[in-house]
């Protein structure tokens, strides 16, 4: 199972302001993890325990501190991918087609719209 330790550390608005600052440099597949994620634990399907898993994994997104620095070129979100990836496997239950097709649209409007999702992203951060 997950850690959840850093769930302390999420809340939707440091969610979406990590995203929004973070977008470019974390790239699609980072956001994607993350957004499957937070789509999951808006669900009314996904039960308390799924969402302590998913909340310390998106906690461990937004903290500064990680064991990689998110700023280290190529390797930078590898820790936070490793640990989303873990959420996932221990949630995909309630990986719904909905919730990947959220996470999906929203990437669509950040990437498709703009040549910079950065600022795209910090236009569009309502869930």
């Amino acid at each position: 199972m997950a850690n959840t330790q850093y769930q302390h550390l999420y809340s939707p608005p440091r969610f979406w302001n990590k995203v929004a600052r973070y977008a470019g440099a974390a790239g699609r597949g980072t956001l994607e993890k993350a957004l499957c994620l937070f789509y999951a634990a808006q669900s009314a399907h996904t039960p308390a325990w799924a969402r302590r898993v998913i909340y310390g994994a998106l906690g461990y997104f937004i903290f500064p501190l990680d064991a990689i620095p998110d700023l280290a070129p190529l390797i930078g979100y590898t820790d936070d991918l490793s640990v989303m990836a873990a959420a996932l496997v221990t949630v995909s239950f309630y990986i719904t087609p909905e919730v990947k097709a959220q996470a999906h649209d929203t990437l669509a409007r950040w990437f498709g719209a703009s040549e910079n999702p950065k600022r795209h992203v910090a236009e569009n951060t309502a869930p």
